[in-house]
Order: C-alpha cells, then sequence, then structure tokens
C-alpha cells in the first residue's frame, strides 16, 4: 500500500433528485450502527491505496471499548476499520489519532502490529475520527471455549511469545520510533491512580464503597518507577491474534497505551491468567497454558526486571479493569455501544464487583 492521506471524501453520484445517492456502487449491504456507508466508502477509494469498492462492513465482535469493523472490498482484500463507541464517551480515551500513532510507529519493529493505512479526523465523514489497517487473520482467544480449541503445543507457544512480544515491547526505544512525547514518562501510578479515579466518578451510577477504600490502600505503597517504557494498558492472551503456530501475528487494542511503569503490564497480564481450573471463563483456564507464576518468571529473566511487587501491580490491574468495567457498563446501559444484543448488564455490574474483590485480596 502506498502513502495515504486524511482528507475529506469526495462527492458521491448524483441521484435523479439531484441529492448524493451515498451507497450507489460503493456499498454493498445496509452498513451496521457507527459506519455511515457512502462517506465512508468514498473515503476509503480515495485515501486507501489499492482499495476497491463496494465495500461491505461488518461489526466485529467481542469490542466493548473502541469499536472495531471488517471492511471487505469487491476483491475480497479485508480491512480494520475502528472508531469510537456511540453517543457520550469519555474522551480521553478515545483519541483515534493516538491510537494509530502508536501502530504505525511500530509496524517494523519486533512487536507484531497491523499495517496502518490512513487516519480520517474529519467528522463530516462518519461522525467520529476513524483509522484503517490491515485485517490480520488468526484466531483470538477470548474466552475458554476459544482456548479449548486450541491444540496444547500451540498453547505452549503461544505462552512462550506473549512473554517475548511484551519483552520487546518494553525494550522499544520509545525517542528512537517517535513516540518520546506520548505521555509523561514519570510518576506513572499517581497518573493513572486519578486519571482512573476521576473517570469512574464521571461514569459512577451506584455506590461502591470498595472503589475507595482499594484505591486509597494501593496510593498508600506505590512501588518506586525505576526507568519508563511503553505500557500497552491491556495486554492478555486475549488482546492478540494468534497465528496457525501460535505465534502473534498482531498485538491488538491500543487505546490505553502510554509511558511509564512496564511492571504495570506484567500486573495486568497475570489479573486475566488462571491456572488450571481456577476460574469458568479466562482463556488460560482451559489448562495446556504456562501457569502465571512460570509467565512472571520468564518475564522477570528475560527482562533483568524485579518482580517483588508483582502482587501490588496485579491488584492495582483489577481495580483498573473495575474503573474501566464501570465505564464501559455505564455506556451499554445508555446505549452507547452500538447493536448489541448478547450483553448481559447485570453479569456487567457483577464483573466490577468481582474485580474489586480481587483487588482487595492482594491489598
Amino acid at each position: 500500500m502506498g502513502e495515504v492521506g486524511t482528507g475529506t471524501a469526495p462527492p458521491g453520484p448524483v441521484g435523479q433528485d439531484g441529492g448524493v445517492a451515498e451507497d450507489a456502487g460503493v456499498v454493498v449491504g445496509t452498513p451496521p450502527a457507527g459506519i455511515e456507508g457512502g462517506p465512508v466508502a468514498r473515503w476509503l477509494s480515495a485515501e486507501v491505496d489499492g482499495a476497491v469498492p463496494p465495500f461491505r462492513f461488518d461489526m466485529v465482535s467481542g469490542g466493548r471499548s473502541n469499536l472495531t469493523y471488517r471492511v471487505t472490498g469487491a476483491d475480497g482484500r479485508s480491512y480494520a476499520l475502528r472508531r469510537p463507541p456511540l453517543g457520550q464517551v469519555l474522551a480521553t480515551a478515545h483519541d483515534m489519532a493516538r491510537e494509530y500513532r502508536i501502530i504505525t510507529a511500530l509496524w517494523g519493529s519486533a512487536v507484531p502490529v497491523a499495517q496502518t493505512f490512513g487516519l480520517c479526523e474529519d467528522n463530516a465523514v462518519n461522525g467520529a475520527p476513524f483509522y484503517v489497517m490491515d485485517f490480520v487473520e488468526g484466531t483470538v482467544a477470548h474466552d475458554i471455549e476459544v482456548a479449548a480449541t486450541i491444540p496444547v503445543e500451540q498453547r505452549q507457544a503461544a505462552s512462550a511469545h506473549l512473554v517475548e512480544v511484551l519483552a520487546a515491547l518494553h525494550e522499544v526505544d520509545v525517542d528512537g520510533v517517535g513516540l518520546g512525547t506520548l505521555a509523561k514518562k514519570e510518576d506513572y501510578v499517581a497518573r493513572q491512580l486519578k486519571r482512573w479515579t476521576r473517570q469512574y466518578e464521571q461514569s459512577k451510577d451506584r455506590d461502591l464503597p470498595l472503589m475507595d477504600r482499594v484505591r486509597d490502600g494501593l496510593a498508600a505503597r506505590v512501588p518506586e518507577q525505576e526507568g519508563a517504557g511503553i505500557v500497552h494498558g491491556d495486554y492478555r492472551i486475549g488482546n492478540v491474534m494468534l497465528d496457525a503456530t501460535g505465534h502473534i501475528a498482531a498485538v491488538l487494542d491500543w487505546e490505553l497505551c502510554t509511558l511509564g511503569d512496564v511492571r504495570a503490564d506484567v500486573g495486568h497480564m497475570c489479573s486475566y491468567w488462571a491456572d488450571e481450573g481456577e476460574d469458568d471463563k479466562l482463556p488460560t483456564a482451559a489448562g495446556g497454558w504456562w501457569t502465571r507464576a512460570q509467565v512472571a518468571e520468564v518475564y522477570a529473566e528475560r527482562t533483568g526486571t524485579d518482580l517483588a511487587d508483582l502482587d501490588w501491580f496485579t491488584a492495582f490491574a483489577h481495580w483498573r479493569l473495575a474503573c474501566i468495567a464501570q465505564g464501559v457498563y455505564a455506556r451499554y446501559k445508555g446505549g452507547s455501544m452500538g447493536e448489541q444484543d448478547d450483553i448481559d448488564l447485570d453479569e456487567m455490574a457483577e464483573g466490577v464487583t468481582n474485580r474489586l474483590e480481587k483487588a482487595a485480596e492482594l491489598t
């Protein structure tokens, strides 16, 4: 693909009534919520070198924050399109240009990411900014059912590569790839505690005393930060695309990425890691994966990182996830996440409480 710009889509064909026939020859079927078919299709045709209309748009299942769509051109080529949630959202968590910048900067590094093709910041095209990247094929082990379908030898390979890719991410020269100004490097935990407390307050719709209690306990004994690197912010087995060998074809969902204490990523990964039989939902509970302790041990050996405070970072991850989950719950409850018929709001609310209880056990 060649270099692409961020311009406005050209005018579409004009109908008999003198108006723009938005979907004439450029869209197949009815686009899902969040996609203005005609304008987006014309933008793709103009801005993404080689993109061939008409395009079909399908929402990718599983997304509970920024929305992801599969865009398929007339030649069968598929792209991934990312945009913010519908309706009122927390502005700082859904910056498309920032996410696009991160992925573009990491393309060609030791961290596997999809190749980016274009960013549109003109809200006249689709009502919100969006960007387009390559659609990477593979398997996302987002739950225990999918994880159980992966051959055991591939689970071992995926465990090892997950740790290796995280180590590679944390070793990236942020200034060298142009991400040195992405965020402040110091005081990562203090910044995070402040940010997620504020965003929790903005989405609060019920009394959760444990939220404040855990935060205060974490704030009382923040580990000293030594150095800074890229923090993915949501690194886990359910946020990577696995190829047929069990290796990572692409790391997904960079919307929470920042700079800071890289141990936060290890704690986050561990907060989503269940040993066999521990949990009936988390992917690794299917068995055949490395243990949670093994993941941390290999990472520490590979990077030389002292993980004496891993329990603190894991508790911090659970608390932070509770804040995020509350925000997602509030958006679903308010109808801001598109057409999702398989969402159980009671289960989502319970998930917030469960995260807080796990955090409390470790603080």
